[in-house]
């Protein structure tokens, strides 16, 4: 402390710049140091060693860049601040906005309007692209509501589809037996029967006063058809979208028998 007091009075004939700058130089600070620590631009440093009021924001900006330089380098802040005041006695006019580093440039910030048409348009986007991918074949980016229906066993990889005669199934009730994950829709007529994932082991039974009940999924492969008693097996043998595949007995039964080709919706 004795050792800054000394600083001070032997420095007391220069001008406030002077002092400062002879006060960093004697402690071996860089103005990238002081600007670091007080947050204060560079070239305002420089003015304010140079003695260039006229360079820099309103007189308490002055008084206050100055005030903040004397504390960084070790001198008295409020001495330096006063000394200042004195010294620029309140006539300048010239006020521009400080740059500080952690306050914006107002006069680099867009305006409330720009700021409000970007959320707009950035909301619009989104909602967009959510629209897009829900129309796309694969399964729907909004999570799936699981049928409300007992989990059972997923039927054994040994069993057999068989091939019965479509006369012989017509008016049974039709099963869909999921054996992984998978999302499907059934509708009947425009009326959603359902929409969502079954889970391995989990099924849906068509409702038997269904007219014309129609599947679209990705995975057919994971599907397996049930007919009255009747296994008929997967649905499809690879991945693919089915889309409007009727799920009548009869219609199920007679693609059974031709080897999977598609049964459109009657």
């Amino acid at each position: 402390m004795m050792a800054d007091q000394d600083f001070d009075r032997q420095f007391d004939s220069h001008s406030v710049g002077e002092r400062l700058r002879q006060a960093r130089e004697a402690k071996g600070i860089s103005l990238d140091e002081v600007a670091s620590q007080t947050r204060i631009p560079i070239r305002h440093l420089q003015h304010i060693e140079r003695e260039e009021w006229d360079a820099l924001p309103a007189t308490t900006y002055c008084v206050g860049f100055a005030k903040a330089y004397a504390n960084a380098v070790g001198l008295d802040g409020p001495e330096i601040a006063r000394e200042l005041r004195d010294r620029l006695g309140g006539t300048r006019t010239r006020a521009p906005a400080p740059e500080y580093y952690e306050q914006a440039d107002p006069a680099r910030v867009p305006p409330k309007s720009t700021l409000l048409i970007v959320a707009v348009v950035l909301v619009a986007f989104v909602i967009g692209y959510l629209i897009w991918r829900g129309t796309l074949d694969d399964e729907p980016v909004t999570p799936g509501v699981e049928v409300a229906v007992p989990e059972t066993s997923a039927p054994s990889g040994t069993v057999q589809p068989v091939q019965p005669q479509p006369q012989s199934l017509a008016g049974q009730p039709v099963t869909l037996v999921a054996t992984e994950e998978v999302w499907l829709r059934i509708s009947d007529g425009g009326t959603s029967l359902f929409q969502g994932i079954l889970q391995p082991g989990q099924r849906f039974t068509v409702p038997p006063t269904s007219q014309r009940p129609v599947l679209r999924t990705g995975r057919p492969q994971v599907i397996r058809l049930q007919v009255g008693t009747s296994d008929l097996g997967p649905i499809e043998a690879v991945e693919r979208t089915v889309d409007n595949l009727s799920l009548r007995a009869e219609d199920l039964a007679a693609r059974a028998s031709t080897g999977g080709a598609p049964s459109p919706a009657r």
